[in-house]
Formats: C-alpha cells, structure tokens, sequence
C-alpha cells in the first residue's frame, strides 16, 4: 500500500465521525486496487492509477464523501460524489459494490480513457427573428449587412433580447437599437 503522508494528517484532522469512513475507504481503495497511488488535489485526498484519477473522499463539517471515477454521474445536491453524506461507514455501498467500481474505474485509467462521461452542452433551441425586426433591418441595408456579420451566438443575443420585451414600445426600442448598431455589443435592459 503505498500511503502519502498528507493524507494521513488529513485524516487524523478529519472530524471524528469521518477518520473511521476515511481510513475504511483508503483501506477499501488499496485493497481493491493495489497499485493506487495517493495525492492531494484542491485539498481533498484522491487515488490514482497511472496519474489518471481513480476515486476521491473529502470530509466534511457533518459528513464524508466518496466519489469513484468510473463514468457514473456524481451527485447533484446530496453531498459530494455517488453516495451522498456519508455519517457512518454503513451508509456506504457493500464492500464488493465499492471494489467492482473502483476496479472498473481502475481499468479506465489504466486504459487512459476519460473516466467521467462528457457533459453534453445542452443546444439553445432555434429561436427565429420577429418579423418586425426582419423587416426593420431590410429597410435599414447596411444594417442587415452589419447584423449578418454579426456570428450566430450574437444574432442570437439580439433575437432573444427582442422577444424578451413585455411590451410592444419596449419591442420597439429594443428592434431601434439592434438596428443602429454598426458592432456587436452584448444588449442589455440599459441599452433601451
């Protein structure tokens, strides 16, 4: 087993409640994965294999947590990692749950695969133009032209400024204002 010895003190400093989860999943780590190596990163203790994270636990005011690298989600809310606020070591999984996980999220590291899954960027959906603002920019060309140079993501921002108006004169300036502009500039409410 090879120990760093940051972790042990992060351990003994560790509230009460959690030295006995903390060194149980250490134990757990080294005994599921034997060539697991120890770090500290952003204060917390982790485990590696081939410098590639392999599981992480952090200890907290009023819980622990644990989190496993093997593409499963963390949690969202309840506590750090896949298993929530941990109190007690019978909070956690079984034993042979925990060393499934870790040897699985051994062999992604040991594989050199990302061990968590991407987050896929959530589309913004297609918003088309009111028809006020279309025909206010083909009445005004060079400021269609300065409008279509504009990248998507810009034209999107003035698309999404309009129709956010809750009144139709707010409509209106706001359609004024995307006309004069010669540059992209981020709207905000303070530009009406």
């Amino acid at each position: 087993m090879s120990v760093d010895d940051r972790i042990t003190a992060y351990i003994e400093k560790a509230a009460v409640f959690a030295q006995p989860i903390l060194n149980h999943i250490r134990v757990l780590v080294h005994d599921a994965v034997p060539d697991a190596t120890e770090t500290i990163k952003w204060g917390m203790p982790f485990f590696e294999v081939n410098k590639r994270s392999l599981a992480m636990m952090a200890a907290f005011k009023a819980h622990a947590g644990l989190g496993i690298f093997d593409g499963t989600p963390m949690a969202t809310g309840d506590g750090m990692g896949q298993f929530g606020k941990l109190a007690t070591i019978a909070d956690l999984p079984d034993a042979a749950d925990l060393r499934a996980r870790l040897q699985a999220a051994a062999m992604l590291a040991a594989a050199g695969k990302a061990a968590m899954r991407p987050r896929l960027a959530t589309p913004k959906p297609a918003l088309v133009a009111p028809d006020e603002l279309l025909a206010a920019l083909a009445a005004v060309p060079e400021a269609q032209v300065h409008f279509d140079t504009f990248t998507p993501g810009a034209r999107l921002d003035y698309i999404e400024w309009v129709l956010a108006a809750k009144q139709p004169a707010t409509c209106s300036k706001r359609i004024a204002t995307t006309v004069e502009r010669k540059r992209y500039e981020r709207p905000t409410c303070s530009t009406i």
